[in-house]
């Protein structure tokens, strides 16, 4: 009687989201012939590797190290469509879980993308190559991703072609593998296609395992191309659902790593990724597993009015006693370092160079040194600048007269101003390149200022959301800690003698942030991130294709 309950309850959910039963494969697939396959419980060897023609690996069972795919659809879900259909994945995540446990678990992927695609515009998604991959490959095992990389040669000289099979959707999975692990460009992606209409996606994936999946397999059974033998290698781990993908049915051999092997896996280290990341966008900092999502649900609205708080506290409250009220609620900083000796010029101001984490930066270094700075961007939108506790910031043009004359005139007026040279934010341990233009400017030198911060719930930077929620995205963190170090003046005189170039000297103040930071230098500009990211040069007005008017920051 139970196994005709979840029968029925399988079915049902698979009639609801692809309009076919879940108790019987698709008729145009082939049965499995199991009985061809030589499977084996634990990871293959290096030797039984070289002599592979061909490996075809489970994504979510041979190569991360978790199983449940729940996280990834909820940052779809939220990032992509908001918090009200992060809210429903929820609620109707109980059922898609029996779903999985009796046996339906295509139809729990199948419900999870419907819920999580359905009525959004494919034109305009990008959570697949801006969200996911940070999360995805946090989640990369090390042992499985070196038997992958590693894989020696073969007798014909030639390395393994692989098939990375996944479950998840196409436009999921492939910017992760294609743009960050895969390194030979034979290598294939079987995966399911979102089914779309009129420019939106209807939540229906392909029906089996996708015409990807279905063109490989061809490709492994007849030989063509790069697929040339019939030594085919399957790679999965943690449970058996990998033999139900058409692609196993020409493997010669699989090996699934049993779930106590699988446990002993460890993470792929960042220094180890074969693509560094740089960049990445969404709201989230955490991943949302079922857990984690009720608490950041049951939070919103206690945050939301912690920020309206929070705000409306420093806003009003001198730093001193600013900084300890905010202190008691979660809100917390760092100084390391000592504030610089006063200018040699009292008339003049003094140029304060920072890293750029989020627009708030300049009001921890006002709140380290203990007095008004005067902040300069390159465009803030109309709320920021209303709840902003340092006053009205000055707009540059991305002109360098213009912009140099700007902040001359501030620096000879006795200001003190502080100006991020990479242009743009950057969440990860990295430096952008630093503009030169501010060493032309201080014949006093500029002060480097290292910031680093530390968020538990939200990040307070996004390339292609609503830019004037970032302060209060910030501020609804229950905990949040900014690091603010400064250090020894930079003198600037050889550039504006003509001794020294102004970019050699721009590069050694980026230098020194990066050693007091821990992190590393790039030459990467905004306009790479905003292009990978949003799908535009991030110039206020610019718009990429199907893309809102996005506010460069």
């Amino acid at each position: 009687m139970a196994a005709a309950q979840k029968f029925v309850f399988s079915n049902f959910l698979s009639l609801l989201f692809h309009g076919s039963g879940g108790g019987a494969p698709p008729a145009a697939l082939p049965p499995h012939p199991s009985e061809k396959v030589c499977i084996h419980r634990r990871a293959p060897d290096t030797a039984r590797l070289a002599e592979a023609t061909a490996l075809v690996v489970d994504v979510e069972g041979g190569l991360l190290l978790s199983h449940p795919l729940f996280p990834y659809f909820m940052l779809v879900a939220v990032e992509a469509g908001g918090f009200f259909r992060g809210l429903i994945l929820l609620l109707l995540y109980p059922a898609i879980a029996c779903a999985g446990a009796s046996g339906g678990g295509d139809v729990a992927v199948r419900a999870m993308a419907f819920v999580a695609f359905c009525g959004l515009s494919a034109a305009r998604f990008r959570a697949g190559r801006a969200v996911l991959p940070r999360w995805l490959l946090e989640d990369v095992g090390l042992e499985a991703f070196d038997a992958v990389r590693r894989r020696p040669s073969g007798a014909a000289g030639k390395r393994a072609v692989v098939v990375w099979a996944s479950r998840m959707p196409r436009v999921m999975v492939e910017p992760f593998l294609k743009e960050y692990l895969i390194a030979d460009a034979a290598d294939v992606v079987a995966a399911r296609e979102m089914k779309v209409l009129w420019g939106f996606y209807t939540g229906l994936m392909e029906e089996g395992d996708g015409e990807a999946a279905s063109k490989a397999m061809k490709k492994l059974m007849e030989g063509e191309g790069a697929f040339v033998g019939d030594d085919v290698v399957g790679i999965s781990g943690g449970s058996m659902e990998f033999l139900g993908n058409t692609l196993s049915s020409s493997c010669k051999e699989v090996y699934v790593v049993s779930a106590e092997e699988k446990s002993k896996w460890r993470p792929l280290p960042r220094h180890e990724y074969p693509r560094p990341l740089v960049f990445h966008d969404g709201r989230l900092a955490f991943l949302p597993t079922p857990l984690a999502t009720v608490a950041m649900l049951v939070w919103l609205p206690f945050g939301a009015a912690l920020a309206v708080a929070r705000i409306a506290v420093a806003m009003v409250l001198p730093y001193r006693y600013a900084t300890l009220i905010l202190a008691a609620t979660g809100q917390s900083w760092r100084l390391r370092g000592s504030p610089p000796p006063p200018s040699r010029s009292p008339s003049r101001g003094q140029l304060y160079v920072c890293n750029h984490r989020t627009l708030i930066d300049p009001v921890y270094v006002s709140i380290g040194l203990d007095r008004p700075v005067r902040a300069v961007s390159y465009s803030l939108s109309r709320l920021s600048e209303i709840i902003s506790p340092i006053g009205r910031t000055v707009h540059l043009a991305r002109d360098r007269a213009h912009d140099g004359a700007a902040m001359a005139r501030l620096l000879d007026g006795g200001a003190h101003v502080v100006v991020c040279p990479e242009g743009t934010t950057c969440r990860e341990p990295y430096l952008l390149r630093f503009s030169p233009l501010f060493t032309e400017l201080s014949s006093d030198g500029v002060v480097p200022v290292a910031l680093a911060v530390e968020t538990a719930m939200f990040h307070a930077t996004t390339a292609g959301g609503w830019k004037s929620m970032d302060p209060l995205y910030y501020m609804a963190n229950p905990r949040m800690c900014y690091t603010v170090e400064f250090l020894d003046r930079v003198d600037t005189t050889p550039v504006r003698n003509g001794a020294a170039a102004s970019t050699d000297v721009a590069n050694r103040v980026q230098r020194l942030m990066a050693a007091a930071l821990g992190y590393e230098c790039t030459m990467l500009t905004r306009k790479d991130k905003y292009l990978m990211l949003a799908g535009n040069d991030g110039l206020v007005g610019a718009k990429g294709p199907g893309q809102r008017v996005n506010e460069s920051d």
